[in-house]
């Protein structure tokens, strides 16, 4: 199972890029290989969000640790 410290050093990779719009992640929980995190600020309403989250924030998180299946966005 990924260890939450290894995700954090990736988000802290994304995470200038989300700060650039007005958002942020924040990594809530890691469950056998799915990853949640919130996403706030200008993310946290954004209709392109899923998109976001699906394309830019799973995609390098797999790249980068590949023990992670898949990410989901939590409230």
């Amino acid at each position: 199972m990924p260890e939450k410290e290894k995700i954090e050093e990736v988000l802290d990779k994304i995470r200038p890029n989300l700060v650039a719009d007005g958002g942020n992640v924040e990594l809530v929980d890691v469950n056998e290989g799915t990853v949640e995190v919130r996403l706030t600020g200008a993310c946290g309403g954004c209709p392109m969000a899923a998109m976001t989250l699906k394309m830019g924030i799973e995609q390098v998180l797999k790249q980068e640790i590949p023990e992670v299946k898949e990410v989901v966005a939590v409230d």
